[in-house]
């Protein structure tokens, strides 16, 4: 893989997938890491004093405005070799779970964030994935040629739901996925391929100290499961062990 950009990589999932393709035994050539607050981000700009491949993009990614300018700086960096992952990580849950707690502005606000964000960013960097997917032509659909990664989660699952509430993230992370879905048959004449992820329960500020995994076993799942995606995998909801979901 030559190259991938990952969306909220100050922290959390977002920094624990960017390790773990520099920790590879063949690293991508470019790791492109956007995060809102450069300054605040102490362990990403320490990261990319040690790794030359890692470059990292200030963006608030919901100010969609600026999405041209992102796309001209990553090309910048891949040149006419294009972008073979675009990783849909950032992402927000609000505290409000319950129906008589719900508030409007969280839904919008979450909506935003985890669907809006995510399609937008794909249509803007459609281009680059294109020029990914031409300069590897022989390459069979996957990492190795263009790719779209959307993180999802089984709360996005209408089928295995079972306990009810966390009304905005739920309804976000489900209509991800149907844009998941469109994603794949829109682009497939292209030879982009597109996925829902689900990270597990990891260890993260949004998934609580109580959870089972950690973030460094999470996104060393996800990294070996992206890496061997493949024409089969193209519009699938996927656990970070490569296990297919439920819608």
């Amino acid at each position: 893989m030559n190259s991938i950009l990952i969306t909220g990589c100050n922290r959390g999932l977002g920094l624990g997938l960017t390790k773990s393709f520099l920790n590879l035994s063949s690293p991508p050539r470019h790791i492109i890491a956007t995060c809102r607050n450069i300054q605040q981000a102490e362990e990403l700009n320490s990261l990319a004093k040690q790794h030359s491949n890692l470059h990292i993009l200030q963006i608030d990614l919901k100010d969609v405005e600026k999405y041209e300018q992102l796309a001209k700086e990553v090309e910048s960096i891949v040149q006419d070799n294009g972008l073979n992952v675009l990783f849909n990580n950032a992402g927000i849950s609000p505290k409000s779970t319950r129906l008589n707690f719900v508030k409007s502005e969280d839904l919008v606000d979450t909506f935003v964030t985890n669907t809006v964000v995510p399609i937008m960013l794909t249509k803007a960097f459609v281009p680059l994935l294109k020029k990914a997917a031409e300069v590897n032509v022989s390459a069979p659909m996957g990492a190795q040629k263009a790719c779209i990664v959307n993180m999802s989660s089984i709360l996005g699952s209408i089928a295995a739901n079972s306990d009810g509430g966390l009304y905005a993230y739920r309804t976000s992370k489900a209509a991800l996925n149907a844009a998941t879905k469109s994603m794949s048959l829109d682009l497939k004449p292209n030879q982009i391929m597109a996925v829902a992820l689900h990270p597990g329960w990891v260890r993260t500020d949004m998934g609580g100290s109580k959870a089972p995994l950690s973030v460094e076993q999470s996104c060393n799942k996800m990294v070996q499961t992206v890496l061997q995606l493949n024409e089969t995998n193209n519009g699938g909801f996927l656990q970070y062990d490569g296990k297919v979901l439920p819608w």
